[in-house]
């Protein structure tokens, strides 16, 4: 599943669709089985090719609630960079891509530096990452006209390889374009690897505790989350600003942020199972809730 670390870059993503862009999701099912080493303090645990498939399904899921791969005028797409990489032969990948990259230049990556001066170091299969990437970017040019890359900007070295590289084979422009991570408030990063996910797959965060992560939102991050992660015109965010400074305490910034994410999530029925589980730890009937929902909603309090 995708979780709401990647939420920034799907968002990303859905405002280039809107504005008329066809949009490519790029599946790693190649890269996946690699491990990209930005952001990361210890290498990435190898997944199995198996592993890979499963998670190329559950994140094509994930994406048809965010993205229109259906529009007439602008349609989302989904790529898995497996179908072209599987083709290489390492010697093949060296001629045709590995001879335009300078060690130096790939040593100078912030997330290759950062890697080197800890205590894990680095493993050649991560350093060559960034290849692969590169390689991707070039790839999707040729095949669809791409010509700007979206991702974090602990992706920023991956991307300016890949513009780089088209620069080479090409001789044209090539853009990326970066987003800030998105961080709890002890400025940790969101995300799989890190240990503190809120997934968007029902089988991995109940639509409960992924409507009280958002509930219980700070008052000084609560606007920055809604200018995000929604489409909320800017009228209604104006005025839920003013309700933050104030009648901080009616909390309606975040039960907006919270209701409005939980059901573009996971619908209409995954927001009512929400709000009935949150009024059960209020006094509520448990009636319409099932054994797996009702341990959800206790599974952060104590409760016997």
């Amino acid at each position: 599943s995708l979780q709401v670390g990647n939420y920034v870059t799907i968002m990303g993503l859905a405002h280039f669709q809107r504005c008329g862009h066809p949009v490519i999701a790029l599946v790693g099912g190649a890269t996946g089985l690699i491990g990209d080493p930005s952001g990361k303090s210890a290498e990435r645990q190898l997944l199995s090719a198996e592993d890979v498939e499963r998670n190329a399904a559950g994140i094509r899921e994930n994406l048809s609630r965010f993205l229109d791969f259906d529009s007439k005028t602008a349609p989302a797409r989904l790529v898995n960079n497996y179908d072209w990489m599987k083709d290489f032969s390492f010697i093949g990948f060296l001629r045709d891509v590995g001879k335009y990259f300078r060690v130096g230049a790939m040593l100078d990556k912030e997330s290759v530096k950062a890697r080197l001066e800890g205590e894990a170091g680095l493993s050649f299969c991560e350093f060559s990452y960034q290849l692969l990437q590169a390689y991707d970017f070039l790839h999707l040019r040729d095949a669809f006209g791409c010509r700007i890359q979206i991702g974090g900007c602990d992706q920023w070295g991956n991307i300016t390889a890949g513009t780089e590289l088209i620069r080479r084979l090409r001789g044209e422009e090539a853009f990326g374009l970066t987003f800030p991570i998105l961080c709890d408030s002890s400025g940790k990063k969101f995300g799989k690897s890190a240990g503190n996910s809120i997934y968007l797959d029902e089988r991995r965060t109940s639509c409960y505790q992924f409507y009280q992560f958002f509930l219980r939102t700070e008052d000084a991050d609560v606007m920055k989350l809604l200018r995000v992660l929604t489409f909320l015109p800017e009228e209604e965010l104006r005025a839920l600003e003013a309700g933050v400074r104030a009648e901080p305490e009616k909390r309606a910034a975040q039960r907006r942020l919270a209701e409005t994410l939980t059901r573009t999530v996971h619908g209409d029925a995954g927001l009512a199972k929400a709000l009935a589980a949150s009024e059960v730890l209020f006094g509520g009937a448990f009636g319409a809730l099932t054994a797996d929902e009702l341990e959800g909603v206790f599974a952060d309090v104590p409760s016997t």
